[in-house]
């Protein structure tokens, strides 16, 4: 059985940019590390969108970026100018590109297609079971996620951000590739949090994806018909669909890092990366990232790494209030971005602001929903 330093069990986003963060660091030269992965990361089955302040480390692969974004919903819409923020896009096929070419330049790293169908500690060390073999490891990252733990508990609800998108092909000049649909409530809510979100990226290439924020997922029909009568209100009708994408993303503040040993730590969405309350994953698995690879180098134990915040109690709310009246996602998310200022909302969302900015941005939500959650929440 083949011993390695570090062993990375799913080769996603969190994990690459892990193994990204350590090349960088130039600390981990002499560790062997291993990924281990079914999917060999050859095509493009995700598109990851962020905000950030000018430029980033992922520009050179960025697919689009905007300085302005539609927020809508049945009755009013207000063109958002995020400055200093840009609203970008990377698609999944670029990111492990570029990550995977600089990684495999490494003769310490080694990427093997196998199926895990397991893990077991003793001894101080970790034993990984795969379809094809067993491998030893110091350190696991373990970015798999098994939701069985979430749902045989009540404590933290669990919601998914669920969606199908289509890219498609306008014959003549349809979008404003300047300016993305960041939320559009305007569709059918039909008991849900439901949004179209859209992406231009030229004037005649766009992605549509029909989105929810609930606990069940839909027919492959019911998503692609949202669609359909989206681009029609639109009076797009003479379109190709190039590219077709369906995910879905676990929204929950369970703490997924109580399961962490200290050898062994969960990552990505398997450890609670997913920001709660959007599931957006890019910026998140990028500062965390960061961190983790700076407690390795520092500390031992996988258990002192992660730390709550006031910003994932705010999360825990509003997943209590959408857990029981999931049709109030719109009028949430409509009160935050009707009159506030447009950068302060994102960078609360990134968990970057004051306590007194929390509050100029929460004193905007419908107080009532929020003050109910706090007291079953607390008492």
């Amino acid at each position: 059985m083949k011993h390695y330093d570090y062993i990375f069990t799913g080769v996603g986003l969190a994990a690459l940019m892990t193994v990204n963060q350590m090349i960088k660091s130039g600390k981990f030269a002499d560790k062997s590390i291993l990924l281990l992965d079914a999917d060999s990361k050859q095509k493009n089955d995700r598109t990851w969108c962020f905000w950030e302040k000018g430029k980033g480390n992922w520009d050179k692969i960025l697919t689009q970026q905007w300085k302005q974004v539609w927020f809508r919903n049945e009755v009013f819409s207000r063109r958002l100018d995020l400055d200093p923020y840009e609203y970008k896009m990377i698609r999944g096929i670029d990111f492990y590109n570029k990550t995977l070419k600089r990684i495999m330049l490494h003769s310490n790293i080694t990427f093997s297609n196998e199926n895990v169908t397991g893990h077991s500690e003793s001894a101080g060390h970790v034993v990984i079971q795969t379809a094809s073999g067993n491998y030893s490891c110091s350190k696991l990252f373990n970015s798999i996620y098994d939701p069985t733990a979430v749902l045989k508990q009540t404590k933290y609800p669990l919601l998914q951000q669920h969606f199908i998108g289509w890219t498609i092909k306008t014959e003549t000049p349809s979008f404003d590739p300047n300016v993305a649909t960041f939320m559009d409530f305007s569709v059918p809510q039909k008991g849900n949090t439901r949004f179209m979100y859209v992406l231009p990226v030229s004037d005649t290439e766009a992605i549509f994806e029909y989105t929810l924020f609930s606990k069940d997922l839909l027919s492959e029909s019911e998503y692609e018909e949202a669609i359909v009568n989206y681009l029609s209100n639109l009076d797009v009708t003479n379109y190709k669909i190039i590219d077709k994408e369906r995910g879905r993303i676990p929204m929950t503040s369970y703490e997924f890092w109580e399961s962490n040993t200290k050898n062994v730590i969960n990552i990505g969405s398997a450890g609670g990366w997913t920001k709660a309350s959007t599931g957006f994953t890019f910026k998140n698995s990028d500062k965390l990232s960061k961190r983790l690879v700076q407690f390795l180098q520092q500390q031992n134990d996988f258990t002192d790494f992660y730390k709550k915040d006031r910003f994932w109690f705010y999360d825990l709310l509003l997943l209590d209030i959408l857990s029981k009246q999931n049709e109030k996602g719109a009028p949430i998310f409509s009160a935050m971005f009707k009159k506030s200022t447009p950068a302060l909302v994102l960078k609360f969302l990134d968990g970057e602001t004051s306590f007194w900015e929390d509050l100029k941005v929460i004193w905007q939500c419908p107080k009532g929903l929020f003050i109910k959650a706090l007291f079953f929440r607390l008492f």
